[in-house]
């Protein structure tokens, strides 16, 4: 199954592109299903259709669907959010906030990512397109697993070693104890979720199967989030196969009044082209009419791939390379471009065989290879678009203590 995610800052036509996408690909016979994960959704606009928190048809060979937070939790978190109310209901504490307590942040992106996860394993679609929201909450969206990975497996911990041996028969002969214990289903119902998201980042980094592609507006700010956008994609081994540049002023649009804007974007779109190659970039022309229903998404899909087939892998790029030198030492690179132009500043902590990358307000775990994970890392400096990390002995990080 492939899959294809549209991202970019709010605004630059990002749900446009995808259903533009979807559209021309149901056309040419794959089966395909759009889902939009942006909490204020406008996928269905878009088509000018109503879409619920199932797949609804649209046309031939294409569903949409618009992920709901609220609409999933009293199927998959009732037992959990029934517990939090209990606790503040036994604290003093009523109405609406109880029931707004058992909606814990980052509950949209773990649905969102159970349901790519849970399409891919059904394979009862050729193409699955994700209308994601805005691009920082994309990232956030990445990086769930990993943040929300720590916190399941203290709460197992604390389940199997301290509530079920020592608190829960305690519970059963102290009443008010009793009623702040979870039951063992809370802990099933949480275990549920989060082995429903397991693997998701192997998955959506596999890039023969998932890709991410760009749209942006040839804008300064617009620019600058898609390159940090770019920088945390590569961090997590996300490939972007295609940059699409939306509302684009071209000849056919006259008149002095817009003349000066046109120049600024040549000049922006020149910036892209040198910033983002060698990924395939592609422009859409600002249209004389709003876009919105089959008739205008088709039109669009044509302008971005004309004849071709839009479930290619337009682009490939390796994100790690692990060299030996000649000195017998090893060397692994990151792929991660624009660090120097959004000043950021990579901190590296390993311990044992896993060594955490922390870029901006992002990290990412990566667990080393067996011959890696007895070494140190010694030194870390950037290269054109890679950070190279040094690796030595514990014996020579111990003797050049000015090294790191």
């Amino acid at each position: 199954m492939r899959n294809i995610v549209f991202t970019g800052k709010g605004g630059v036509g990002k749900t446009t592109i995808a259903a533009a996408t979807a559209l021309k690909a149901a056309g040419m016979g794959y089966k395909t299903l759009v889902i939009s994960t942006d909490p204020a959704h406008s996928l269905g606009d878009s088509f000018d259709i109503d879409l619920g928190s199932a797949p609804v048809k649209i046309a031939d060979n294409l569903y949409g669907q618009e992920v709901s937070v609220y609409g999933d939790l009293s199927l998959n978190w009732e037992v959990v959010r029934q517990h939090f109310a209990h606790l503040m209901e036994v604290q003093g504490i009523k109405g609406i906030y109880v029931e707004e307590m058992g909606v814990l942040p980052g509950m949209e992106e773990l649905f969102s990512l159970s349901y790519i996860k849970k399409y891919n394993e059904s394979k009862e679609y050729d193409l699955l397109v994700i209308d994601c929201a805005p691009t920082g909450e994309t990232l956030r969206l990445l990086s769930i697993p990993e943040t929300f990975g720590w916190m399941l497996k203290l709460m197992r911990n604390m389940e199997k070693y301290v509530v079920k041996p020592v608190i829960r028969p305690i519970s059963k002969r102290v009443g008010k104890l009793r009623e702040l214990v979870p039951d063992e289903a809370v802990y099933d119902q949480v275990d549920n979720l989060f082995s429903s998201i397991d693997g998701i980042i192997e998955l959506l980094s596999d890039s023969s199967k998932t890709t991410v592609r760009l749209v942006m507006n040839p804008e300064k700010m617009v620019i600058k989030e898609s390159m940090r956008a770019l920088t945390y994609l590569n961090l997590y081994g996300i490939t972007v196969d295609q940059i699409v540049i939306n509302r684009v002023m071209t000849d056919a649009v006259d008149g002095e009044y817009l003349k000066e804007w046109k120049e600024i974007q040549k000049l922006y779109i020149d910036q892209i082209e040198k910033s983002f190659s060698p990924i395939p970039i592609t422009q859409v022309p600002l249209l004389r009419k709003e876009v919105f229903g089959l008739e205008m998404l088709c039109q669009v899909g044509d302008i971005i791939y004309d004849t071709s087939d839009p479930t290619e892998i337009l682009y490939r790029e390796e994100h790690v390379d692990i060299q030996k030198k000649s000195d017998g030492h090893y060397v692994m690179k990151l792929r991660l471009p624009f660090v120097f132009d959004n000043k950021m500043e990579a901190n590296i902590v390993q311990v044992g065989e896993l060594m955490t990358v922390r870029l901006g307000n992002y990290q990412k775990g990566v667990v080393l290879p067996a011959f890696l994970a007895g070494l140190r890392v010694s030194s870390a400096d950037y290269e054109d678009k890679w950070l190279v990390i040094n690796f030595t002995t514990k014996e020579e990080t111990s003797a050049s203590p000015e090294r790191g």
